[in-house]
């Protein structure tokens, strides 16, 4: 938000909980509180990033939450928004890599078909929740976000207290790709999508260089001065986290950010070790 403020934008938040200041969103109805919208003028531009935390262990319960809070919430925002927000001009909405699922080696652009298992089939089915948008002429984009890396939450949060005690390492093989993106990067992506008006569909919001996750783990290990040497087996991932951990931590998916870059995105954090560094 402070840079979206720096860049001349007016810009609110949508939050679950009423707030001053904010907007109030219903997300079991879909409704916004239009007596805040009116407030603060016409809405032109709506960033749309919520979601249920898709770490942990994937029980039914879980799997129904991390689906619902995707793309049944959106859809009944795409369709609140339509009816009583006549003014909006853009809409950009979180997805995911896990579209593309797990894929080993192969390379992945945004013209690669989407992958199997469930984050694929939960992303494909977030970014046509809001298809009725673009069909009414707002230009839609889906940023497909890798793993942000931020030492204030996320993947990266979670990773460091074992890696500060030299116990972090590799998962199974290592040899897995991992695809992430730094979380300045990720602020200036919906900046940078809110703005281009050529932009309009799926985007990789990942670095350049995807790494393997034993790469990771040792560029991680540097930047805290620790060892990370000890390996989290397969087995025990399988074990602690289920279909989850197949997912999540022992999928690979080597993503590259072609259409960002041809639309003329400049990262500054396009290296791991820069991104760590400022994370």
């Amino acid at each position: 938000m402070p840079r979206l403020v720096a860049s001349g934008h007016e810009v609110r938040a949508v939050l679950r909980e009423k707030r001053e200041e904010t907007i109030h969103w219903n997300v079991e109805t879909g409704e916004l509180d239009l007596s805040a919208v009116r407030k603060f003028g016409e809405p032109e531009a709506l960033v749309h990033l919520a979601g249920e935390n898709i770490a942990g262990r994937w029980t039914r319960e879980k799997k129904r939450r991390i689906r619902e809070s995707r793309v049944e919430a959106t859809q009944r925002l795409v369709a609140y928004v339509l009816k009583n927000v006549p003014s909006l001009k853009v809409f950009v909405g979180a997805s995911a890599i896990g579209f593309y699922g797990s894929r080993g080696e192969e390379m992945l652009s945004e013209s690669s078909p989407r992958g199997e298992g469930f984050l694929a089939d939960v992303c494909e089915d977030w970014e046509a929740a809001a298809e009725p948008l673009a069909a009414a002429g707002v230009r839609v984009v889906h940023l497909r976000f890798g793993m942000v890396l931020s030492r204030d939450g996320g993947a990266l949060a979670k990773m460091l207290p074992a890696f500060r005690m030299g116990l972090g390492g590799r998962v199974g093989s290592g040899e897995q790709w991992v695809s992430w993106v730094a979380i300045e990067d990720a602020v200036k992506m919906i900046e940078f999508a809110l703005s281009e008006e050529g932009m309009a569909g799926a985007y990789n919001a990942v670095a350049p260089e995807a790494v393997r996750n034993g790469e990771f783990a040792m560029a991680l290990g540097r930047e805290l001065k620790r060892p990370a040497v000890l390996p989290l087996p397969a087995a025990v991932v399988r074990l602690m986290f289920g279909e989850a951990g197949e997912a999540l931590l022992l999928s690979s998916a080597r993503v590259h950010p072609e259409r960002l870059e041809k639309a003329g995105f400049r990262f500054e954090c396009g290296r791991l070790e820069v991104a760590l560094k400022k994370s």
